[in-house]
């Protein structure tokens, strides 16, 4: 395992090389897309996230400062080790006056050269790349990480983008709700002072009529009350005021259109928001799953760390979700961001498909 390791980080170290001097042509031209296979690169060869704050000519310059004499280093150190292995295994299959030569130039003309000296340099040379490389791949990686300076510009602009989408958002929502208001319910409770009106002058000279006209008041009454509830429910679902998170996140798991799972720890205080957006969450991605996904089963899991608060769906379906083909992960982003949340989609095709919203929930 530590092999594979040092390895790796080896091959991270040499792909900045040549990552670097590439670099060098890319100067007159965009190199977003050399940014994003960095990050790539550190994250698929060493476990280590780079955000997208830095400025990519920055990741650039500094790669070619530092990705240079490192990759070299470990070019140098494995390309060496290679050569020691097959030197002291095919020394016999080439001309004496040509042999291979050790990393100290010391030509391998009999086995005992080339078993001591050829193991001798692998030893050497495999203790320097696992105590060296894996190391400075780690230090080379963390050179490329943002600035402080450059992680506060990211964070403005993603707070000014968040505001906007949030602003947006609760425009949207304004709207949404005073034209279900007009539609529905304000639409019921005139048609109901009408026939309340017809009723009360009715009353005495038609008393059938007057009493058909209150059961339609009355029927109408009970409409408009049950759209009003309906509204209520998309702002604050009353079933979260009357039992709770775990037990709103339980009716909905209990009544979701795929066999669901909940698991749910201990999570102690959590603000309305955080609850509310988490309540959506959890019923945005189960309503995908049952509708898109094809799932046979899915699995809700709630749990806190510190005062973050983390909401995973997982769903066994076919995959492939995304963003920009509907509305219902872009409406659970906006909730995150708009609590200063994140969330991530996992969802690659042929599944499974994971959605994991992060929300801070200091009380």
């Amino acid at each position: 395992m530590h092999g594979t390791k040092a390895l790796r980080a080896g091959a991270y170290l040499i792909g900045n090389l040549f990552a670097a001097l590439g670099g060098l042509f890319l100067l007159p031209h965009p190199v977003t897309g050399w940014a994003n296979r960095r990050r790539s690169a550190a994250r698929r060869w060493l476990g280590a996230e780079i955000d997208a704050s830095p400025t990519t000519r920055r990741m650039l310059a500094l790669n070619a400062l530092t990705g240079v004499p490192a990759g070299l280093l470990a070019l140098l150190v494995l390309g060496n080790l290679v050569e020691g292995l097959i030197g002291m295994t095919l020394w016999w299959a080439f001309p004496a006056d040509n042999g291979p030569h050790l990393w100290v130039d010391v030509a391998i003309d009999g086995w005992a050269d080339a078993v001591f000296l050829g193991g001798l340099q692998a030893v050497v040379l495999g203790a320097a790349a696992y105590y060296v490389l894996p190391p400075l791949a780690r230090l080379q990686s963390r050179v490329l990480e943002p600035s402080q300076k450059e992680r506060m510009t990211a964070r403005v602009e993603t707070l000014t983008q968040t505001r906007a989408d949030v602003v947006d958002a609760h425009g949207a929502e304004l709207r949404r709700i005073e034209r279900d208001l007009h539609d529905g319910a304000q639409g019921r409770l005139v048609a109901m002072t009408m026939q309340l009106a017809l009723a009360r002058q009715a009353v005495r000279d038609e008393p059938d009529a007057a009493e058909n006209l209150i059961e339609n008041a009355h029927a109408s009454a009970e409409a408009a009350l049950s759209e009003l509830r309906d509204v209520v429910r998309t702002i604050y679902p009353p079933i979260l005021a009357d039992r709770g998170l775990s037990g709103a996140l339980s009716a909905v798991v209990a009544r979701s259109g795929v066999p669901a799972r909940l698991d749910m720890g201990e999570l102690g205080a959590v603000p309305v928001a955080v609850e509310t957006a988490a309540y959506f969450t959890v019923v945005e991605s189960l309503t995908n799953a049952a509708k898109h996904s094809g799932a046979s089963s899915a699995t809700v899991t709630v749990e806190r760390e510190a005062d973050r608060l983390r909401i995973r769906v997982t769903d066994d379906g076919e995959g492939g979700a995304d963003e920009d083909r509907g509305t219902g992960l872009a409406g659970i982003r906006r909730r995150a961001m708009a609590l200063d949340g994140e969330m991530t989609v996992d969802s690659p095709a042929g599944g499974p498909s994971v959605i994991t919203v992060e929300l801070p929930c200091a009380s």
